[in-house]
């Protein structure tokens, strides 16, 4: 085991335990790994939920709706063009970083403890 965990977003990135530094994270494309085969860190335990997709969606449709406002100033295409282009342009964008985004925002949990309903009084 390294002396210490690897930086969130290089363990989100790269599909790395945030522990170990085994590439170990997911089981699938975007499905978590039950637990790291390397060190035994539960990835079960920790609650991405929607959290990744709501980055993405504010995150890409700000990047999209500006490249659509620059099209359409800089080269006045048919209203047609749009609706070809874009749809497939987020979805592309969507699903290739989905994987990094679940990945640094479970790296994120794990080095900062996060743990759902903890009130302090």
């Amino acid at each position: 085991m390294p002396d210490a965990p690897p930086p969130p977003i290089k363990a989100g990135l790269t599909g790395h335990c945030p522990r170990c530094d085994a590439r170990t994270l997911f089981s699938g494309w975007i499905k978590f790994a039950d637990r790291c085969s390397n060190c035994g860190l539960d990835f079960k335990s920790f609650n991405v939920g929607d959290g990744a997709a709501a980055f993405l969606i504010l995150i890409l449709g700000a990047v999209t709706a500006a490249a659509a406002i620059i099209v359409e100033l800089k080269f006045s295409p048919p209203f047609w063009v749009h609706i070809l282009l874009w749809p497939p342009i987020v979805l592309g964008m969507t699903i290739l970083s989905l994987r990094a985004s679940k990945g640094v925002l479970l790296a994120l949990e794990f080095r900062h403890a996060a743990h759902e309903g903890r009130i302090v009084k």
